[in-house]
């Protein structure tokens, strides 16, 4: 026989709280304060009440209040009925671990990475996520096995670089996806990329461990077979940098010019504001690059101050605001996108991105006797100053603006038409 409660009773094993209101206010407050206690255990129940009772004691406060304020209240059913400033508790059943669907901690864990991610960023996590939650989304956290990983990592390896890009694509699981990649293509994601993939997963499954929803990550062990390979872009000849300037694109030209004598990210360089350069008396003037409304860095190491080139010196003072972003029509994307355009009017720069400019820059700097430690201060790089990085590491301030002025006026842009 259940135990019994006051203002409490049991039904389909939940208990349930119900406390009739006073007969003068039901017109304003309804008959009861009604609410289930989400608990079958009596002791927790008990507990549940009593702060349920006090609740029930607020809103009869604030109702006879509300109702000596204005005698003629308006009836409870109404849409117009007034609103107390009490709010009830809320219960929840005890769950358990790893009983919560794949689907529904996914789109806890990207509104919280949402939040912490660059949009690029969330971008390939939110991917990785969508192919686990379309085939497995249905299931129960705790009831994913190192086979179901293996299956799931068996498609990826299947998956092809251009299959979203079809119709058919657009909007299919993972399983589709990877159909559609055999039939359609013969090349697949490169291992590294796959590794990506995989590591994304993973670490949502690490999340849910750290948030109690998991005992341990089942796919600790999973590991993509092939090695990946890093295939990294050309670094820029003297003669395919003569082809980019002379091209003297409306849209990449001062760009270009900026990334080959400064050795910055597209991404540094679409984030400029006029208010980032200052001069220093007699050693020129500085580009300050620091994260700002438009952008943020890839790292503490990326914030840095970088000498402007006697050409760059000219470029803003005949052709760049004043004011405002220095590339206020570029982004990353349109970087990107235009370069690929370059690259296919001039077959001689294949092989090579944007990207590739601050290669060269780096190979100028090398060329010319700049020590590694004092271009890792220029290009926003970690210094590799010492094997313990501890002396310079942590006791140095780095080389002096000075210094910075000798190594950028020693790089000499290639001969290009317009060069004068």
């Amino acid at each position: 026989m259940s135990p019994q409660i006051k203002y409490a009773y049991k039904t389909h094993n939940t208990w349930v709280y119900r406390r009739t209101y006073p007969k003068a206010l039901q017109p304003l407050l309804g008959t009861a304060l009604k609410q289930s206690l989400k608990t079958g255990d009596a002791r927790e129940a008990k507990l549940r009440v009593a702060e349920l009772n006090q609740t029930f004691t607020t809103i009869i406060k604030e109702a006879q209040a509300h109702a000596l304020a204005t005698p003629h209240t308006t009836p409870a059913t109404s849409t117009q009925g007034p609103r107390l400033a009490v709010g009830r508790p809320r219960y929840q059943r005890a769950r358990l671990v790893g009983e919560r669907l794949v689907a529904e901690l996914a789109q806890a864990y990207l509104a919280e990475t949402s939040q912490r991610l660059r949009p690029g960023s969330f971008k390939s996590v939110r991917f990785a996520l969508e192919l686990l939650g379309s085939h497995l989304g249905k299931c129960a956290v705790g009831d994913l096995s190192l086979t179901q990983g293996k299956e799931v990592l068996g498609y990826i390896t299947q998956l092809s670089p251009n299959v979203r890009k079809y119709r058919d694509g657009k909007d299919a699981g993972l399983v589709d996806l990877a159909s559609l990649s055999v039939a359609s293509e013969g090349i697949t994601l490169a291992p590294q990329t796959q590794a990506r993939i995989l590591k994304q997963m993973s670490q949502f499954l690490d999340w849910c461990v750290g948030e109690g929803e998991l005992g341990a990550n089942p796919w600790e062990a999973l590991k993509v077979k092939d090695r990946p390979e890093v295939h990294p872009h050309g670094v820029l000849t003297d003669a395919q940098v003569s082809v980019l300037l002379a091209a003297k694109d409306r849209v990449l030209h001062s760009a270009l010019l900026f990334g080959l004598l400064t050795g910055m990210r597209s991404g540094e360089l679409c984030g400029l504001m006029a208010e980032d350069i200052t001069a220093k008396g007699n050693l020129g003037r500085f580009v300050s690059i620091r994260p700002n409304a438009v952008r943020l860095l890839k790292s503490k190491a990326a914030e840095r101050e970088v000498p402007l080139h006697g050409v760059l010196e000219q470029l803003l003072d005949t052709a760049l605001p004043k004011s405002g972003r220095l590339f206020p029509q570029l982004t990353v994307d349109r970087v990107v996108k235009r370069y690929a355009y370059l690259r296919r009017r001039h077959p001689e720069l294949r092989g090579t991105v944007f990207h590739s400019t601050r290669k060269w820059f780096t190979t100028q700097c090398e060329r010319t006797g700049v020590p590694e430690h004092f271009t890792a201060s220029l290009v926003g790089h970690h210094s590799a100053r010492s094997a313990n990085k501890l002396t310079y590491g942590l006791y140095s301030a780095g080389i002096s603006d000075a210094q910075k002025r000798e190594i950028i006026e020693g790089i000499r842009l290639p001969d290009w038409e317009g060069s004068s």
